[in-house]
């Protein structure tokens, strides 16, 4: 058995979840196919970066819909915080802050 080649992020490795999600649909894998490693690297980590196995569920799916309909990134995310080859804004820091005092 074959496994077709998925391009993955710049920090992230492609979790089976979302691999699914994005062969299931030959023209959702045309447009992750068709965004650059820095965006699939935003829809990795606002996949994985989640608190229930619901929720989780649900931005896989979010993500081929999304994706569907135009979007190139996730809506309202701060951004992947697990990228090294940048430091952090002070916007993005600033909601980590606030993030870890709730």
């Amino acid at each position: 058995m074959t496994t077709k080649q998925i391009s993955g992020g710049v920090v992230h490795e492609m979790p089976a979840d979302l691999r699914k999600a994005l062969t299931a649909d030959k023209e959702v894998l045309e447009k992750w196919e068709g965004l650059t490693p820095l965006a699939r690297n935003e829809w990795i980590c606002w996949t994985i970066n989640v608190k229930t196995d619901e929720t989780r569920k649900k931005h896989v799916e979010r993500v081929a819909s999304e994706l569907l309909e135009g979007m190139r990134r996730p809506c309202c995310w701060i951004g992947c915080i697990h990228r090294t080859d940048k430091p952090i804004s002070p916007s993005v820091q600033w909601v980590l802050n606030k993030q870890r005092k709730s």
